[in-house]
């Protein structure tokens, strides 16, 4: 099983795929300002609710941008975390098909190499 991770919006998107990279489960809400409170116990609850254990993810894809500069570091940041801890890989997709590629994108990557969104400019931080 596979977790995809979408939070360039503000509404995010969660996706368990097959190792195949076919959609088993999906989930969306509106996220907004509450990502970084929200995503990790929203991940936890849907991968529960799909009949998985996180223990059971073989590799998480995150997409990488362009989008919302801290949408996506938080994206990123739980999924290099919970790769970390479960001892998989994890991946960035991006474009218009990143789903698609997902799986594929995670084949190529590498255990133990953890990964960054893509902002397409320098971040306008104040």
């Amino acid at each position: 099983m596979i977790l995809a991770v979408r939070a360039d919006k503000p509404t995010a998107e969660l996706y368990l795929l097959s190792g195949k990279g076919c959609v088993i489960h999906k989930d969306t809400w509106v996220a907004d300002r509450q990502l970084g409170h929200d995503l990790l116990v929203r991940i936890q609850n849907f991968v529960h609710s799909s009949g998985v254990k996180t223990e059971e993810l073989g590799g998480i894809v995150v997409y990488s941008g362009s989008g919302s500069f801290t949408g996506l570091r938080i994206s990123t940041t739980v999924a290099n975390a919970m790769a970390y801890s479960l001892g998989i890989k994890v991946a960035v997709s991006s474009g218009v098909d990143w789903l698609n590629r997902a799986g594929a994108d995670l084949r190529q990557a590498k255990l133990g190499v953890y990964q960054a969104p893509t902002y397409e400019r320098p971040p306008n931080i104040s």
